[in-house]
């Protein structure tokens, strides 16, 4: 079974780079077993596991990862307010909700606080896998029988709001269209010849001149505007 995609083109494809990755739940067997699938993968590299949000966002910080797999329902700071804490330090690695839950508000609610995907803890391992990659690569990660509520929810957020791509300076929406691109922090940096703090400051500013919170909603917003 392929897993469901709304494809957005690659930023990591011919990396040599491993996709560092950060796994968060409050079941240290799950960490474990998902740590140990990802060491069997090439190019993959766990940097960290964290028991709550709390811990996830001072790991976070410190290592910046490409990815973070992030349980929804954990005790104390549950997964969307993880990741309203982890968008609110300037913290743009791709977090994907990694849950037992197929609830249509929590996939809602999980993107607008501004995950870049949500996977089923049923999903099989190599699945698992590939989700992460496409992640990592820009692209929208999704289990295939929740696909449908995320895209919905996408397009409604992006009718209900009024956004207009005039607010952006020049520097931004050159960025913006690199997103669009998948290219990460680091390799917009080095396509602008700027320093990668650079690039975070305006990527912060024009995800909120868009009232937006994820990198993947601002690139298939830019990509339905056909913004170059």
């Amino acid at each position: 079974m392929t897993p469901n995609q709304t494809d957005l083109p690659d930023s990591k494809a011919g990396s040599d780079e491993p996709i560092r990755v950060l796994i968060v739940d409050d079941h240290p067997m799950l960490r474990k077993g998902v740590i140990d699938l990802l060491q069997l993968e090439e190019g993959f590299q766990s940097i960290g596991e964290a028991s709550s949000g709390e811990e996830a966002c001072e790991i976070a910080t410190k290592l910046e990862p490409d990815l973070i797999l992030l349980d929804l329902n954990m005790k104390g700071m549950d997964g969307i307010e993880t990741i309203r804490q982890l968008r609110s330090r300037d913290i743009f690695s791709r977090i994907v909700i990694f849950s037992v839950s197929d609830n249509h508000e929590d996939v809602v609610s999980a993107l607008k606080a501004g995950a870049d995907g949500y996977i089923l803890k049923d999903t099989e391992p190599e699945e698992l896998v590939s989700y992460i990659q496409q992640a990592v690569n820009g692209k929208l990660a999704i289990s295939d029988n929740l696909a449908g509520i995320l895209a919905t929810a996408i397009k409604d957020n992006n009718s209900s709001v009024n956004r207009a791509v005039e607010n952006l300076t020049y520097r931004e929406k050159q960025i913006l269209s690199l997103i669009a691109s998948g290219l990460s922090n680091k390799m917009i940096a080095r396509e602008l010849t700027i320093a990668e703090g650079t690039v975070k400051v305006h990527v912060k500013n024009l995800l909120k001149k868009l009232k937006m919170r994820s990198r993947v909603e601002a690139a298939i917003w830019a990509m339905e505007q056909n913004i170059k």
